[in-house]
């Protein structure tokens, strides 16, 4: 971590209005207070939670950067504007120069700080109004949103700097190591495991319960190619039919301002006025306020525009006046949701996982929940029949569901496809560039091999 970076954490400071605790889990989330805020009653507790929801809702982290990233690195985006660092993630060339990587580097370790204070600190209160039951829910919230920073920071980088204790002056963890991918994989685990017994099973979209935590326990062991607890996981989440619903037609759950519908898991909420998400921007054309600095490519627009592959996801995409062809999932320049987990992903998972099993055929087949995902598209059910062509579709599909969130990159390196697929041959590509000032300033930081 080096010193400019700690005084980037030290600095990052929003306020906040808070509503009462009694309320903390029927609200949508609000801004947040310094990392710096003392943290001496269930009030500034409460408070300092938001503020890590906060640091996720930044444009440099779900806001945007990160998101970029996982669909800019893919195959289905364009660049149109005139940010030629975009470009370097289409062309897998990415430098380590490049702002989108700085920034979202900076700010995930500022989302890490403020769930260290929570962390840090929660356990030792003694408001009498601070009960267990809040106590465990504002800490499985700190535990739950540390393991998804470190879940997005290893999938990105590879092993990073764990930092578990908050940074409170400009020479705290000066010289902290990387640690390995396997040990930053088993620091997200061991933090949803205490999320996951700290929070309660009840359903919230904006803020972590216990079924967020299934959801990305779900995700975390399909990336270690753990089948069985990736199905497990899913499960316990697409079980709760009153709650997690595969929203009909597709773009139900984000056109004319839906938010928290059915389809969410965990979504990231803006109101559009003290709570703004700059996202939409990058895609909407000028007539609509935006700058459509990337646009869908002409390989997805026929994806998408194919009734027997993209059925009514069509609707992700449109014409603007000039006849350009523009993203729609992130409709408005202010407040589009940012979508963290969403319950197609879940059944995706778990036919992934049912077919890496070869459990192809049936009710708990790999087919039933590809079905399930094509059926909501509109579209009849898949003609695969082996495993190897199962998969295949299971991949082809997570394509154009989730083109424009982001997943597409980061599924084909999970997979090891990024070559059949991208051309990405070398290996070392497959991993980013730590920011090339972080590495000058801290010696301790040890760039990726194939970077400078």
């Amino acid at each position: 971590m080096t010193m400019k970076f700690r005084n980037y954490i030290l600095s990052a400071t929003v306020s906040l209005s808070l509503a009462s605790c009694q309320k903390f889990l029927e609200v949508q989330p609000k801004e947040s207070v310094s990392d710096e805020q003392t943290i001496f009653d269930v009030t500034s507790a409460t408070e300092a939670v938001r503020g890590i929801y906060n640091a996720f809702a930044n444009g440099s982290y779900y806001g945007t950067s990160f998101q970029s990233i996982g669909y800019l690195s893919g195959d289905n985006v364009q660049w149109t504007g005139s940010q030629s660092q975009v470009q370097e993630f289409i062309n897998h060339n990415v430098r380590s120069d490049n702002s989108t990587i700085s920034a979202a580097w900076g700010q995930i370790y500022v989302a890490i700080n403020r769930a260290n204070n929570v962390i840090d600190k929660v356990p030792t209160l003694q408001d009498p109004h601070f009960s267990e039951d809040n106590k465990n829910q504002l800490l499985g919230e700190a535990y739950f949103l540390r393991a998804l920073a470190y879940f997005d920071l290893v999938r990105t980088w590879g092993g990073v700097p764990l930092i578990l204790k908050p940074t409170l002056t400009a020479t705290d963890n000066s010289g902290v190591a990387r640690s390995t991918k396997q040990e930053t994989y088993a620091q997200v685990l061991n933090d949803l495991n205490k999320a996951e017994a700290l929070l309660p099973a009840s359903t919230n979209r904006y803020r972590a319960t216990a079924k967020t935590v299934w959801a990305l326990k779900s995700r975390y062991y399909l990336y270690q190619g753990d089948w069985a607890k990736a199905e497990s996981y899913a499960t316990k989440v697409i079980s709760d039919v009153t709650n997690y619903q595969l929203k009909s037609p597709y773009n139900s759950f984000f056109a004319n301002g839906a938010r928290g519908t059915v389809e969410s898991v965990f979504e990231i909420y803006y109101n559009g006025t003290t709570e703004t998400n700059g996202h939409g921007g990058q895609w909407l054309p000028q007539t609509l306020g935006g700058t459509r600095q990337w646009a869908p490519n002409d390989a997805f627009v026929a994806l998408a525009n194919n009734a027997t592959i993209g059925g009514n996801r069509s609707a992700l995409v449109a014409k603007d006046n000039q006849n350009r062809w523009y993203g729609t999932l992130y409709p408005s320049t202010t407040s589009s949701a940012s979508y963290v987990i969403r319950i197609a992903e879940l059944f995706l998972i778990r036919a992934e996982a049912r077919a890496q099993q070869n459990l192809l055929t049936g009710a708990s087949g790999a087919l039933f929940d590809l079905n399930a995902v094509r059926a909501r598209a509109g579209l009849d059910a898949s003609t695969a029949t082996t495993q190897a062509d199962v998969l295949l579709a299971i991949e082809n599909e997570r394509r154009v569901e989730f083109a424009f969130e982001p997943h597409r990159w980061f599924d084909l390196v999970r997979t090891n496809r990024a070559a059949a697929v991208l051309g990405v041959t070398d290996t070392t590509k497959y991993i980013l560039p730590l920011p090339s000032q972080q590495v000058l300033l801290d010696p301790a930081l040890k760039q990726n091999p194939g970077y400078n």
